[in-house]
């Protein structure tokens, strides 16, 4: 670790400290929990765009401006790194905004695919529309090797009846099974929860799939991948953690109620204004101003 000498002159040094992690809603927990286990002295710095969720039915150009607006408020609370805890935001957008920020971005699919391509021969992917529509799982699975064999099936409705925790309604087990069926008659020996939301699902799916399935969550690959990122750049924390920052752009109190049954203690919440972003053009450009409403 480098450690700056300061001089009378210099400007004191704003530590960089915190990971930033981000998704619509709860989804990103998995990662958030992921980051506690194999990353236990980071601090880190988690935002859900509730007021905005769920971004699976969001076409490219809304998710493109929700992932900057992000992006340049994490930028501005000093994040060290950010990880998009999002399959939607990482199909549609990683490539497109890595190049604009001045910190590394990671995304959960390549990780992901990387898992199911070490295992499967025959991978199954349940993801939202907007992933499952962008091909991403598959153009990954099939960039690694080749060889393998891959069906995706989007499940518009997973998202909304997880964020609502109505996981104990046997309507989810019945929709469940209808978007499994379709994978079930392609004998697959993998499934990867293409949306950071689904390993909440994992008693369901694990009940209606055989046995010899193997499941993969990106979620655990991501932080793999994170601290080997972390070791490259030399931003590993060496310091003891901060408590977790919990922001949201919808409702806190119903966020932190929510929550609680995933993180097994009730957060403290915080409601937050993204900046507003303006293009400079009609065409897709990163030519983009901030509007101070």
């Amino acid at each position: 670790m480098t450690h700056h000498v300061s001089s009378p002159c210099q400007k004191p040094i704003v530590p960089k400290h915190r990971i930033g992690v981000f998704d619509s809603g709860l989804g990103g927990l998995t990662v958030l929990r992921e980051l506690y286990r194999q990353l236990p002295q980071e601090s880190l710095l988690y935002f859900a765009d509730t007021a905005r969720l769920p971004y699976g039915n969001r076409s490219y150009s809304e998710i493109l401006q929700f992932v900057r607006e992000i992006l340049h408020w994490m930028v501005a609370q000093n994040v060290k790194m950010v990880i998009m805890a999002c399959n939607t935001c990482s199909a549609l957008a990683l490539e497109t905004v890595r190049s604009e920020f001045p910190i590394p971005i990671l995304g959960v699919i390549l990780p992901g695919a990387r898992a199911a391509v070490e295992i499967g021969q025959r991978i199954g992917v349940i993801a939202t529309p907007a992933t499952a529509t962008s091909n991403a799982y598959r153009q990954a699975i099939l960039e690694v090797n080749h060889t393998r064999k891959v069906w995706q099936v989007s499940c518009p409705e997973f998202v909304p009846l997880i964020e609502q925790n109505r996981l104990n309604d046997p309507y989810v087990r019945e929709v469940a099974q209808g978007y499994l069926a379709p994978l079930q008659e392609k004998q697959i020996d993998t499934l990867v929860y293409g949306c950071t939301h689904y390993p909440y699902l994992a008693p369901i799916l694990g009940e209606l799939l055989p046995a010899t399935v193997n499941f993969i969550d990106p979620a655990e690959h991501v932080v793999i991948a994170t601290e080997k990122e972390l070791e490259l750049m030399g931003l590993k924390n060496m310091q003891s953690p901060a408590p977790t920052r919990f922001c949201v752009s919808g409702n806190a109190e119903q966020f932190a109620e929510r929550s609680s049954h995933w993180l097994g203690c009730t957060p403290v919440v915080e409601q937050i204004q993204l900046p507003t972003l303006v293009s400079d053009s009609h065409h897709d450009s990163h030519q983009m101003s901030i509007s101070r409403d």
